[in-house]
């Protein structure tokens, strides 16, 4: 009995949950698209009303919820989080050109190749630029060579050592591993750099050496007899492997927009999310504006409601399906709405300073750690954070994603560290620099940084620094 009850609950739960991550993915702009679609189902209206997104309360002609908009405590730690219509922000003539704003943010669309080459170019010879090039090019969606290294030697007349070792330089770039032929040899990679700045289980590279596949399958009693090893020297090796490493480079998250957007011909964006000052006052709480680009609500309509059950049996059933959806629909956005305030709430409790200060004061945060903390998943915290734009306090426009680059306090000491250097610096005397502020890196890490940077090594620098 129950296994005939379960397809009847599962259609609506899965589609609940389908919509729900879509519009979850949907940047501001993409948002009221979805909603102008869904405004053509009979079903559902846009009742012109200006009402607060969260409580509901009829709003006055202008400014943000009285209520919602009120510190809920006496700490200036915690935030203000809600959601405010986007006309608050942007006024209907928001497409003249005078409401332009002064520091416009393009969409940045940078694939994978891309991105890893703008890591590497400056450390490669003009010859090797072109090798490398072609060998990123031939990366698959999981960011692995699908070219043989003999056959790229053989095309540009070079030896096969020479590409093994643009091999090594790309394997070295972020995301980790990319360039690798296979999970296992992305995962070595991974454990190569990392055992330069951190401890290492003993175990960590017999487990992806020789039993990548008891451990894909969780078979770790199997695992433990093949490396003769007991429960609990594996369970600390199977731990760091699924907390550190990634088998599949490609699907990291990479750069500053892991998942780019498909429309290419959109010029200006406005952000998705404004961060301020509770009344412009710096000492007062922030105030995290979550925008909706609609003004009235979103509604079930009544007198089509009425209508489906005068109407004859043969149309209720398409007009039933249309309540159904546009339910459905209301239900999923404000789903949406609820899961990026609580987002919002969390990384901007544990940004603060990074909001407040500047890039310096970053914290490491992932994706999987918000999870946890909101209790989801963590392709539901990545749907959230793609695409999204965030503003500033001090009026920077950046990706939501920026909240979550564990690199970024690294890469300003570095680019500090330059700027006041009197005579070049190898990326061996800044690591130990960096050491010395708290910052461990191996050497290959600070020359990647670098690059990321767009700085030049030190035997370039030197020509470029004053008398």
């Amino acid at each position: 009995m129950f296994q005939i009850q379960h397809p009847h609950i599962r259609p609506v739960t899965t589609a609940h949950l389908a919509q729900t991550m879509t519009l979850l993915n949907q940047t501001v702009d993409e948002l009221y698209e979805q909603i102008q679609k869904e405004l053509a189902n009979p079903a559902l209206e846009l009742v012109e009303e200006r009402r607060c997104p969260t409580c509901h309360r009829v709003l006055p002609n202008a400014g943000m919820c009285p209520v919602c908009s009120r510190p809920t405590s006496q700490s200036t730690d915690e935030p203000v989080v809600f959601v405010s219509p986007r006309e608050d922000f942007y006024p209907s003539g928001a497409g003249s050109a005078e409401n332009i704003p002064d520091e416009p943010l393009s969409p940045v669309i940078e694939d994978l190749p891309t991105y890893v080459l703008r890591q590497i170019v400056m450390d490669l010879e003009v010859n090797d630029r072109k090798i490398a090039a072609y060998l990123l090019t031939h990366l698959d969606e999981d960011g692995f060579l699908t070219i043989p290294l003999v056959e790229v030697a053989r095309y540009f007349h070079v030896l096969p050592s020479q590409v093994e070792h643009l091999q090594k330089i790309i394997q070295h770039a972020d995301p980790l591993g990319v360039g690798s032929y296979g999970p296992q040899e992305a995962l070595l990679v991974q454990l190569d750099v990392l055992s330069e700045t951190h401890h290492v289980p003993a175990l960590a590279e017999a487990v992806v050496r020789e039993g990548l596949d008891h451990l894909s399958r969780h078979q770790y009693p199997e695992l433990a007899r093949k490396l003769k090893a007991n429960a609990v020297q594996i369970q600390e090796a199977v731990k760091f492997i699924t907390e550190n490493l990634n088998p599949f480079p490609g699907r990291a998250h990479w750069g500053d927009v892991r998942q780019p957007s498909s429309n290419g011909g959109q010029t200006y964006v406005y952000p998705d999310i404004i961060i301020s000052y509770l009344n412009d006052i710096p000492e007062n709480p922030l105030v995290v504006e979550i925008i909706m680009p609609i003004h009235g609500t979103l509604k079930i309509n009544q007198l089509f409601r009425q209508a489906t059950r005068q109407a004859s049996e043969e149309a209720r059933d398409g007009m039933k399906s249309d309540l159904d959806r546009a339910a459905l629909f209301v239900k999923c956005l404000q789903q949406r709405n609820h899961t990026m305030q609580r987002l919002m709430h969390n990384v901007v409790m544990f940004q603060r300073d990074y909001i407040m200060h500047g890039d310096r004061y970053i914290k490491p945060l992932t994706r999987a750690l918000i999870s946890v903390e909101l209790e989801v998943h963590e392709s539901t915290i990545s749907r959230a954070v793609s695409n999204k734009t965030v503003q500033l306090p001090n009026k920077r426009i950046i990706p939501l994603a920026s909240f979550f680059d564990r690199s970024l306090n690294v890469r300003t000491a570095l680019r500090e560290l330059i700027e006041i250097e009197h005579n070049p610096l190898s990326d061996s005397q800044l690591a130990v620099m960096l050491a010395k502020q708290g910052y461990e890196v191996a050497r290959r890490t600070v020359a990647k940084y670098r690059a990321m940077e767009g700085i030049l090594p030190a035997h370039l620098r030197r020509v470029s620094l004053p008398g």
